[in-house]
């Protein structure tokens, strides 16, 4: 089953009131929708993650969903090479 953390729907709602992204809070429920992702909550084991996570990277909410991929064990898509510095995460781009 392909998944999505809350904490990277909550960076595309921000970059999109940003306009840095041009889709509707619709267009990407329909999109999760069109993939059947499985949407995974933010818990308190990903929260514990953060501590004594490397400051490869400095953006808090960039920092969430690393920590949520290591502990869920499950891919990240970004362009963003500064994710390819945290040993045992799965980037894809």
């Amino acid at each position: 089953m392909r998944e999505i953390g809350v904490a990277s729907l909550t960076e595309i709602a921000v970059k999109q009131t940003r306009r840095k992204l041009t889709f509707s809070k619709a267009d990407a429920t329909a999109r999760v929708a069109d993939l059947r992702l499985r949407i995974l909550p933010y818990a308190a084991a990903h929260a514990f993650r953060l501590f004594g996570l490397p400051t490869h990277h400095a953006d808090p909410s960039d920092r969430q969903i690393i920590a949520q991929a290591l502990v869920e064990n499950v891919p990240v898509v970004t362009p963003d090479e500064a994710f390819n510095l945290y040993e045992g995460l799965k980037v894809v781009w």
